[in-house]
């Protein structure tokens, strides 16, 4: 299956800060930064990992179109709009958000979404990382929120949970 994803700011920034950004490229067949979100990350502290390889082009960057009227009226971030509106834009694509606003509304414009929980769980089902649990335990410790029963149930479903 094709994978086309559009990356918002957390999950490119979790997922780069604990040197799990290769996951995108491996999982992935084209993926896409909106330049709202690259501003978002060039925005953040220097050393951050995410903001080096914007700023170095690792990651590739394009225009997200307009928001209509009825996606703005949302009022998420600048980011979030961005990766909906390309999404809506380009249908068959994922927006890849953690944002839990930007998620219903994803949903309510029919978008796919995917979030870095989703990611570890499909690297995990791929074999291209041994444990879920320990990827998830690393980025917790990184910053990355997620409700403990949701951890559970997700690594209940992939067999890493009793």
């Amino acid at each position: 299956m094709v994978e086309r994803w559009i990356l918002n700011a957390s999950p490119l920034i979790v997922l780069a800060n604990t040197g799990y950004e290769g996951l995108i490229r491996q999982l992935a067949s084209e993926f896409v930064v909106p330049r709202a979100v690259a501003i978002e990350i060039l925005a953040g502290p220097v050393d951050d990992r995410a903001r080096l390889q914007i700023a170095g082009g690792e990651w590739p960057v394009d225009e997200a179109p307009r928001a209509s009227e009825e996606l703005q009226t949302w009022d998420l971030g600048a980011g979030e709009t961005a990766v909906l509106s390309y999404a809506i834009a380009h249908p068959g694509w994922t927006a890849i958000l953690d944002d839990g606003a930007a998620r219903r509304c994803a949903r309510t414009f029919s978008v796919q979404v995917k979030g870095s929980l989703g990611i570890v769980l499909m690297a995990k089902k791929q074999g291209l990382i041994d444990s879920a649990a320990s990827v998830l335990e690393t980025l917790r410790q990184r910053g990355f929120r997620l409700d403990e029963k949701l951890i559970s149930a997700a690594l209940k479903e992939i067999g890493e949970a009793g």
